[in-house]
């Protein structure tokens, strides 16, 4: 039976032009993975996962795909891959244009997220939102992705909400009301049909085939290079230009895997509270972020800032003293702190004066191979502002930049040299307006990712730079970091 009724919906398109038609269908026998390989094909996808607070899996899981439009933008140049490419002052200006004219209806029993613009921002894109001097010398890196749009979102609205609650699958098609309305809904209708054809087919396991394994992570850069960038760093922070910066390097391996085995690997070796699995057709994110980069829900913006660190223990026993020593640890107490009130400070510039205050502060968080100090900052969004400007104020996160974020950036783009593309981004969606609200938006930072194009991924790691920081330990931090990802492709070639 399709919600709302034909009748209901007659009443609800008089509030809007957009409103979500869904139908319920038992999910016991499926997951996440098993409806996304059903229903994907050749064009854009995506799957968005999560696992809340470490240790909790969140109730809904996400899976679109066929998108109505793909928006792909580069600050550069015009950018052939999809319907909305070209060239923009400000890249999320395209998004925004493209939902702008929606009014969507809210339904009962629907989750927060019902439809929107879902995709990825790089790290690069600061450039339009901020005035970045550039300090690149003779001998500045190529991108291997040089190619690759700045900002790139799928426009959904047709989707699957799996409930992991109620283990149900609610399909949902979002009915474009621009004049007969019972038109608009048996449209929705017959989207909802042909998805539910395709989940009740039988899943093929995928083909199996004997890969060559044994590549080797390479970085872009030597480790004597990277420690002198450390050094380099240090010298700045002498100087008092900043307290801390995160320099990174990108590594490089190939592999015969496909991408999305390699996400199923990943989700079972690090479930985090941002997985996700972008498929743009030609390139394949493969994630599992920790931390969230900005959130907007009813008016209401949030920052989770993430600093400090902490393996977990063999035993609960063992994990309690983890985090006393991680709670009383002036470093990391000392870190964290500088980050929280740099997250008070870039919720400040957008949100009501007075309403900006840090909730569940220093709050130890377990996830599977770590626990980490984490806080809550929230703020009321001023009427003026929208979720693209709280979007420009947070950008990027201070933890994967440095303080002061600006001359931190300065610095990370004259000692690494060349584009950071993904890594330190962002992946989530914008959801659809409302009549009387802005969409929502849940944004995370593009960190513990695998960026797949054909054979080749791509991961970035990079560690916080402070006064005693000590060189070679940071470059072996970013390489634990990327051997840790590594795993999971190593995992599904094995399985292959």
């Amino acid at each position: 039976m399709f919600q709302p009724s034909r009748d209901e919906f007659l009443e609800y398109a008089k509030r809007g032009n957009l409103v979500p038609v869904f139908r319920e269908l038992p999910a016991d026998l499926e997951t996440p993975v098993s409806v996304y390989l059903k229903l994907r094909g050749q064009g854009s996808s995506f799957l968005l996962e999560s696992v809340e607070g470490g240790e909790q899996i969140a109730r809904y899981s996400f899976i679109g795909v066929n998108p109505s439009r793909v928006i792909s933008l580069s600050s550069h140049s015009p950018l052939p891959l999809g319907e909305g490419s070209g060239v923009r002052d400000d890249s999320l200006d395209a998004v925004r244009d493209a939902l702008k004219n929606y009014r969507a209806v809210s339904v009962p029993g629907l989750p927060r997220f019902t439809g929107g613009a879902v995709g990825f921002l790089t790290y690069d894109i600061v450039n339009q939102f901020e005035r970045i001097r550039t300090h690149r010398n003779g001998n500045f890196q190529e991108y291997p992705l040089r190619d690759l749009p700045e900002a790139m979102f799928m426009l959904a609205d047709t989707l699957i909400a799996f409930d992991h609650v109620k283990h149900r699958m609610l399909v949902i098609a979002n009915a474009h009301v621009n004049g007969d309305a019972l038109k608009a809904y048996d449209e929705a209708t017959a989207r909802i049909n042909q998805l539910i054809a395709r989940l009740r087919q039988p899943l093929y396991p995928p083909t199996r085939a004997s890969v060559a394994n044994g590549f080797q992570l390479k970085s872009n850069m030597p480790p004597e290079r990277y420690c002198d960038m450390v050094r380099a760093a240090q010298e700045h922070i002498a100087a008092g230009d900043i307290f801390q910066v995160v320099l990174s390097q990108r590594f490089e391996r190939e592999t015969h895997a496909e991408a999305f085995e390699i996400y199923r690997a990943l989700r079972r070796l690090n479930p985090s509270p941002y997985m996700f699995f972008l498929d743009s057709g030609a390139i394949q994110f493969v994630g599992a972020s920790p931390e969230m980069l900005v959130r907007l829900e009813d008016g209401v913006a949030q920052l989770n800032p993430i600093a400090g660190t902490r393996r977990r223990g063999a035993t609960e026993q063992d994990d309690v003293e983890l985090e006393n020593e991680l709670r009383s640890d002036p470093k990391e107490r000392a870190e964290h702190v500088m980050l929280v009130d740099l997250g008070r400070n870039d919720l400040g510039r957008v949100c009501e004066f007075g309403s900006v205050n840090v909730q569940d502060y220093a709050v130890v968080e377990r996830y599977s191979h770590v626990m980490h100090l984490v806080s809550r900052v929230v703020g009321k969004l001023r009427a003026e502002y929208d979720a693209f400007d709280l979007v420009r104020a947070t950008f990027p996160a201070g933890t994967l930049s440095g303080a002061p974020k600006v001359r931190a950036m300065e610095i990370i783009d004259a000692l690494e040299n060349t584009q950071r593309g993904p890594y330190a981004g962002a992946v989530g969606y914008f959801g659809f307006p409302t009549k009387h609200a802005q969409g929502n938006m849940d944004l995370c930072i593009t960190i513990r990712t695998i960026v797949m194009r054909g054979s080749h991924a791509y991961i970035q790691a990079g560690a916080g730079i402070v006064a005693d920081s000590v060189p070679e330990q940071e470059h072996q931090e970013c390489v634990n970091k990327a051997q840790a990802l590594a795993e999971a492709i190593r995992m599904a070639e094995e399985e292959m």
